[in-house]
C-alpha cells in the first residue's frame, strides 16, 4: 500500500498520534467493510466521533500554549500589568478541557487589583476559561431547552462534556455580555440586516404574555413546622412583554421578523420599545419609501407605550395604526351570541369581517347595531356587565382612536392582524419558560430571553461573531 509522508512540527506531537490511530481504526473498518462480517457502524461513527474529539482538543493545547505570555510587563486592553503569578489553567473546549501553564497579571499600582489572564483576554473567553464559541454553543442548546436537555444533547452529539450546571452558568455569564454589549451591537445588526427588495412596509406590535415567576414567600406566623424550608417561595404569574419589528410585502404578507422580549421585572420602554424605535428609525432612512403602521390588541397600556417613541413626530412620517382584527373579532363574536344561535353567529361574523375589510364605514355601523340592541341611552355611559357592553365599548374607544380602519390598510397593502407578535409570544416565551412546573428568576430569565429573541430573529451567528470581537482585548509587550 502506498503511503504519503507528511512533515508536522513537534509541538503537533500529540495531535500526530491522535491522526495515526484515527487512521488505524479507518483502515481497520476499512478491511472489515471489504469482508462478509457483519459491521456494527454505529459504534465506528462514535468512535470516529470521540476521535475527532480528542483531536480537536490536542490541537488546542499548543494554540493556547503559544499565546501565553511571560514578560515582566504587558499592556492588556490599554492598560499597563505587571506579572504576578504562574500557574496551570484549564481551558474549556467544544471537545473537552485542555491545560496549560501561563502567567497572570495585575494592573500597575493596583497591589490588590484583579489579575487578568492575557490568553483569556486575547481570545475572549467567557468567565476567564471557556472559549467563546463553546459558551455560544452550551447558550444556543439552553435557549432551546433547559439544562439537563441540553446536556444530553451535547452527549449524543459527542460535544461539550460538561455538567448542566455549568450550561447554566456558561449561558447566565454570555448573557451579561451581550446586556453590556447589546445596543452597539443591535445598531450595527439592523444597519446591516439585508432589507428584502420586495419589502414595503413596517409593522410594530407589542403584547404581554402571562411567565410563572419565582418570589420570596413570607414565613407563617409561630414556630415553623418540621422540615419546613428556610426560604419559602411562591409561584406567581407575571406579565412579561414580547414585540415584534416586521417587513412586509404589498400584500401585507410577512417577510421579516425581528423579536424582543423582556421579563415582568423590566422597564419595558428603556427594554424594548427604545429598541423598536432605533430598529424602525434605521430602517426608515435606509428605505424612506417604507410604510409604517402599528398593530396591538386594545389595551391601553400597550398603545402608550409604543405611542411615546414611535409617532408621526418621531419618525418623521405619519404611521397608520390599528387594533388587531382577530381580538376584535372575538369581541364581536360573544356579542353576537347574545342574540343570535352559534350558526347565525358565525354566519353574522363572516359577513361584518367582509365588510370590515372592504368598508371604512363598517366600524362605526358595527357599533351603531350593536348599540341599537342595547336599551340604554347613546349619550349613557355603558358598564362592562355582559358581553355587548363590552363590544361596545371596545369598538366606541377603537373608533375614537381611529383604529378600525382596515379597508384602508387593505388598500395600502398593510396587513390587519397581529399574528407575528402572537407567534412570537408563543415561540419566545411560551414554549421555553411555560413548561410544566416551571418557575423562574428575574435575572437569570432576563438574559435567557435576550439570546432567545436572538436566535428566533435569524441573528444569532451575525450577533455572536460582533459579541466575540467586542469581547477580545489587545495585549501587547509593554516598554
Amino acid at each position: 500500500m502506498e503511503k504519503i509522508v507528511l512533515e508536522v512540527p513537534a509541538r503537533f506531537k500529540s495531535a500526530v498520534m491522535c491522526i495515526t490511530q484515527l487512521f488505524a481504526l479507518a483502515e481497520a473498518a476499512c478491511v472489515q467493510g471489504a469482508s462478509n462480517e457483519a459491521m456494527p457502524f454505529a459504534d465506528l461513527e462514535r468512535a470516529f466521533a470521540v476521535g475527532v474529539g480528542e483531536l480537536q482538543r490536542v490541537l488546542h493545547q499548543p494554540v493556547l500554549a503559544a499565546m501565553a505570555r511571560s514578560q515582566p510587563r504587558l499592556t492588556i486592553g490599554g492598560v499597563r500589568h505587571r506579572r504576578a503569578g504562574r500557574s496551570v489553567a484549564t481551558y474549556y473546549t467544544l471537545a473537552g478541557p485542555v491545560s496549560v501553564t501561563r502567567w497572570r497579571y495585575r494592573p500597575e499600582g493596583a497591589p490588590r487589583g484583579a489579575t487578568v489572564d492575557p490568553i483569556a483576554a486575547r481570545v475572549g473567553a467567557v468567565r476567564d476559561t471557556w472559549l467563546p464559541v463553546t459558551a455560544e454553543a452550551m447558550a444556543f442548546l439552553l435557549q432551546l431547552g433547559p439544562q439537563r436537555e441540553a446536556e444530553r444533547t451535547a452527549q449524543m452529539l459527542h460535544v461539550l462534556p460538561y455538567s448542566d450546571s455549568s450550561f447554566h452558568r456558561v449561558t447566565q455569564a454570555l448573557g451579561a455580555r451581550w446586556v453590556t454589549h447589546r445596543d452597539a451591537i443591535e445598531a450595527e445588526l439592523i444597519q446591516r440586516m439585508t432589507i428584502p427588495a420586495e419589502a414595503t412596509g413596517i409593522t410594530v406590535s407589542l403584547d404581554r404574555v402571562a411567565t410563572p415567576m419565582e418570589e420570596p414567600r413570607k414565613r407563617p406566623v409561630g414556630r415553623p413546622k418540621k422540615d419546613a424550608p428556610k426560604r419559602p417561595i411562591a409561584r406567581n404569574w407575571r406579565m412579561s412583554y414580547c414585540a415584534t419589528v416586521t417587513l412586509h410585502d404589498k400584500q401585507g404578507k410577512g417577510l421579516l421578523t425581528l423579536r424582543y422580549g423582556a421579563m415582568p421585572g423590566c422597564d419595558p420602554d428603556a427594554e424594548i420599545v427604545a429598541a423598536l424605535e432605533n430598529d424602525v428609525r434605521t430602517l426608515c432612512t435606509r428605505r424612506p419609501d417604507l410604510q409604517v403602521g402599528l398593530i396591538c390588541d386594545g389595551a391601553a397600556e400597550m398603545w402608550n407605550l409604543l405611542h411615546a417613541r414611535l409617532n408621526e413626530k418621531s419618525l418623521g412620517r405619519a404611521l397608520r395604526e390599528l387594533v388587531d382584527l382577530w381580538h376584535l373579532l372575538q369581541k364581536v363574536g360573544k356579542a353576537l351570541r347574545t342574540r343570535y344561535d352559534e350558526a347565525r353567529t358565525k354566519a353574522e361574523l363572516s359577513r361584518w369581517k367582509m365588510r370590515l375589510l372592504n368598508h371604512s364605514s363598517a366600524g362605526r355601523e358595527l357599533r351603531d347595531e350593536l348599540r341599537s340592541w342595547l336599551d340604554a341611552p347613546e349619550d349613557e355611559p355603558l358598564g362592562e356587565d355582559n358581553a355587548l357592553n363590552e363590544a361596545v365599548g371596545f369598538l366606541t374607544r377603537q373608533l375614537r382612536a381611529n383604529h378600525l380602519d382596515y379597508a384602508a390598510a387593505r388598500r395600502a397593502g398593510q396587513p390587519v392582524g397581529s399574528g407575528p407578535v402572537e407567534a412570537s409570544c408563543k415561540s419566545v416565551f411560551n414554549v421555553r419558560f411555560k413548561r410544566s412546573g416551571a418557575r423562574w428568576k428575574e435575572a437569570s430569565a432576563a438574559h435567557l430571553v435576550n439570546l432567545r429573541a436572538t436566535a428566533l430573529s435569524h441573528r444569532w451567528d451575525r450577533a455572536m461573531a460582533m459579541l466575540h470581537d467586542a469581547a477580545r482585548l489587545e495585549v501587547e509587550v509593554a516598554a
